[in-house]
């Protein structure tokens, strides 16, 4: 397996380097040349095939600087004007930051795979404000309700199966105030992002004590509970839910229900003043690109490309592309939109209380 797998590295490696050659041609700059990238550690453009196919086309060094958090990523900004070419943000923050002259629009006559990205993503509001465009759409990617198909022979349809009886104790519910607030106020009717009824809120999560078998934080926490078939149902990542299917063998799969399910968008953004413009803009341009994002599918843990060719080229049996990607279910899709510190805190506070309840 370990040679497979290094194997399967390198030839994506190679595949990507022969497919930027005409981005080199575009962007190509002198070798000393680096772009400075701001990301989570782990969160695709520090992949070592990924940098070393683009270091190599394009004679420019990638420099990685790592966040925890997304307020980290503004403390960074802050602090260190000019420093960073590219930052990878959340849709919900581009504005913020664009609002506080930490980011610069972009030139998209630059970026060739632009007008490759999903129509809805790539025009998003909250990457384009102000007759500019702040943001180039990359990942996204689901928290849904995943369903044991041995346990369900049709796939549910609505939150409400979280909800029901038939399943008490069978239940796993991801640890998380915000996700959590969020599931409730989709099942109570309410805008996730600024449910009007917090009591309504409340009693839904309450609603849910006979019926969870065990809360979870990570993903190794929730495969280990759904191989040791612990749950009939489960909120989780839709990624994870595909990788326990395909690379486990599991029972598995996971809806879009009517309500609709969380979603999450990031975005590739050019730092202010950033030392390298036409670096950034072809690094940009190859992390949107479907050559890279087939190499992270190959190695594994990739979310959703904002490339919709990308999405189009995956095989017809992934999930992701036939159940997540296809426009009814991207149109019942939230996504998350920013909180204020209040609201963080309400989501955090209800969520401690419930867990408290549920403890009694």
């Amino acid at each position: 397996m370990k040679n497979w797998k290094q194997w399967s590295r390198r030839a994506a490696m190679l595949a990507i380097g022969a497919a930027m050659m005409g981005t080199a041609g575009l962007h190509g700059t002198a070798a000393a040349d680096e772009v400075h990238v701001l990301n989570w550690k782990g969160w695709g453009t520090d992949e070592p095939w990924a940098v070393e196919a683009f270091e190599k086309a394009t004679g420019i060094k990638v420099v990685h600087d790592y966040i925890t958090s997304f307020p980290e990523t503004f403390t960074k900004l802050r602090t260190n004007p000019g420093y960073y070419d590219v930052v990878v943000l959340n849709a919900a923050f581009i504005k913020q930051a664009a609002d506080e002259g930490l980011i610069q629009p972009l030139d998209t006559a630059q970026l060739k795979n632009f007008n490759d990205l999903y129509p809805d993503m790539r025009d998003s509001p909250q990457m384009n404000f102000d007759g500019k465009v702040w943001g180039a759409a990359w990942m996204w990617g689901g928290t849904s309700v995943s369903y044991n198909t041995e346990v369900f022979k049709t796939p549910p349809t609505s939150l409400a199966v979280l909800w029901d009886p038939a399943y008490k104790g069978r239940v796993c519910w991801r640890d998380d105030p915000e996700d959590s607030v969020r599931f409730a106020a989709m099942a109570t009717g309410q805008n996730p992002d600024a449910p009007a009824d917090m009591n309504k809120i409340r009693d839904k999560l309450r609603a849910l004590k006979p019926q969870i078998k065990a809360f979870w934080k990570s993903g190794d926490e929730w495969l280990k509970l759904v191989a040791a078939k612990e749950c009939d149902l489960s909120t989780v990542w839709t990624n994870n839910t595909e990788a326990a299917a395909v690379q486990d063998k599991l029972p598995i799969s996971f809806i879009v229900a009517k309500e609709g399910a969380i979603a999450f968008r990031d975005g590739m953004t050019m730092g202010k003043d950033a030392p390298n413009p036409k670096g950034a803009l072809a690094f940009i341009d190859y992390m949107i690109s479907k050559d890279f994002y087939a190499g992270w599918v190959k190695v594994g843990g990739a979310p959703v490309a904002a490339n919709q060719k990308a999405v189009e080229e995956l095989p017809e049996s992934s999930m992701t592309r036939t159940i997540l990607a296809t426009p009814e279910a991207i149109g019942r899709l939230n996504f998350k939109g920013p909180l204020t510190d209040e609201q963080r805190q309400s989501y955090l506070d209800l969520w401690q209380e419930t867990k408290a309840y549920f403890a009694e």
